[in-house]
């Protein structure tokens, strides 16, 4: 998975902590060899997920884990069936992505870019900075820990790595381009303390992380009474483009999906807008 499918660290964890879970489960029924286990066991470990409590979208995941692992042991000559093809996943209700108004967002980046004087320094400039870049690309939060300075130009474009080290090129609006290069001017130059190629900088002089990033976002929407993950700036970005009147293909290009199915679950986020709009203001929308 890692070499021959180029798939990311997250992923990987993922897909390591499912077979966990399997192989637990295989010796708790005694099971040791491949060819030993039936689809009657694999569907008792699906029933044992689900005693679990397990979320539909983690036991399915964990399902996909398991077939995706017997079918390497065929491929590897270590086995000569796979007996969790035949096993279906749980069906999965559609989840809309969340998105919040432009305002909302306009009010999240404000509170990012608060003052505060606890930090000693101008930190709220690149905690700004983080939040404009992710809403004016669309950016994964990965993408945006694995910044680097050279990825970061003067021509309105930015360089994101995507899944499976896919690169793509995207623009960067003006507010966001002005925040970063305050960042880069201001800021950056007194974390920097040691070299380090990385475009955004903790208080140590390293990367930025996942966590710091949730914890910039998390703070930023609690001193404004909002619940917001970073996830919900990519689905703003999107919804708010498509609203805009931006062509899906763009917006598909732009998230960097690799089908543009994917990116269609996102003109439903905005048709249930305007059907929200609709039963809430049209005089004769009830009977």
């Amino acid at each position: 998975m890692a070499i021959e499918r180029g798939l990311s660290q997250n992923t990987l964890s993922a897909y390591k902590r499912d077979l966990s879970y399997y192989l637990k489960y295989l010796k708790s029924i005694s099971k040791s060899e491949p060819d030993e286990i039936t689809s009657a066991d694999v569907l008792g470990f699906q029933a044992s997920l689900q005693r679990e409590s397990k979320a539909p979208s983690s036991v399915a995941r964990a399902l996909a884990s398991t077939r995706s692992f017997h079918k390497f042991l065929i491929e590897e000559n270590l086995a000569e069936t796979n007996p969790a093809s035949l096993v279906k996943s749980p069906k999965l209700g559609l989840r809309l992505p969340k998105a919040v108004s432009i305002a909302d967002i306009e009010r999240l980046l404000d509170a990012a870019g608060a003052l505060r004087p606890e930090t000693g320094q101008l930190i709220q400039l690149r905690d700004r900075a983080v939040l404009e870049l992710m809403y004016s690309c669309g950016a994964r939060v990965s993408e945006v820990v694995d910044l680097d300075v050279d990825d970061f130009g003067d021509s309105g474009l930015i360089r994101l790595r995507g899944k499976g080290d896919k690169e793509r090129v995207v623009p960067v609006g003006s507010y966001a381009e002005a925040a970063v290069s305050s960042y880069l001017s201001r800021v950056r130059p007194s974390l920097s303390t040691k070299p380090n190629a990385a475009l955004f900088l903790n208080q140590r002089g390293g990367r930025l992380s996942r966590q710091t990033i949730w914890q910039i976002i998390s703070k930023a929407a609690e001193s404004i009474n909002m619940e917001i993950s970073p996830h919900t700036l990519r689905h703003s970005f999107a919804t708010h483009l498509l609203e805009g009147g931006a062509d899906i293909r763009v917006v598909q290009e732009l998230l960097g999906h690799a089908s543009v199915s994917t990116t269609q679950i996102y003109t439903m986020v905005t048709i249930d807008s305007l059907r929200r709009a609709y039963l809430e203001s049209h005089p004769r929308s009830r009977g």
